[in-house]
């Protein structure tokens, strides 16, 4: 399997991770992606970029079947208001493209916020940086590569 740059960093700190591919398949939504894989969606998780109104930059990994709730998201920041980042400025912000952001690598580091429901789990899995490409490890370890918190952020179902 192609080493991913999210892969190589988390190599380079000794962090152990299980990597999942899904390149032979027409996977594109987050719950395509954890059926291909064989996992439970809510222990799939997708990294979306925001911009709150004083123009930060804000990032948050929820699970791939739920929606972020704005409100909440601004609140857990601190902000009156954020939206979606603009899909057009993901790759300069983040290095990244739509599909395959991941928490791990960004140009530069965002305040980070993992829904909640996270905890609930021995381990995660998220974009390794390609679309294609996940990785799977525990918050724990996450906590020893990136800075991050936890919050309720998503819309209830």
């Amino acid at each position: 399997m192609e080493k991913t740059n999210v892969m190589r960093i988390l190599d380079q700190k000794k962090i152990n991770y299980k990597s999942h591919s899904y390149v032979d398949t027409d996977a594109i939504s987050g719950i395509e992606v954890a059926k291909v894989l064989n996992q439970d969606p809510k222990r799939v998780f997708k990294t979306l970029v925001t911009v709150s109104a004083s123009n930060k930059n804000y990032v948050f990994v929820i699970p791939v079947e739920k929606e972020l709730n704005l409100k909440k998201a601004a609140k857990a920041v601190g902000e009156k208001k954020i939206e979606m980042l603009k899909s057009k400025d993901l790759l300069p912000l983040t290095g990244y493209v739509h599909g395959g952001c991941s928490p791990i690598g960004m140009k530069k580091f965002f305040p980070t916020i993992i829904d909640q429901s996270a905890a609930q789990y021995d381990t995660i899995i998220f974009s390794a940086g390609k679309i294609g490409y996940q990785v799977e490890l525990s918050l724990e370890d996450l906590k020893k590569v990136i800075a991050f918190s936890l919050g309720d952020v998503c819309e209830e179902v």
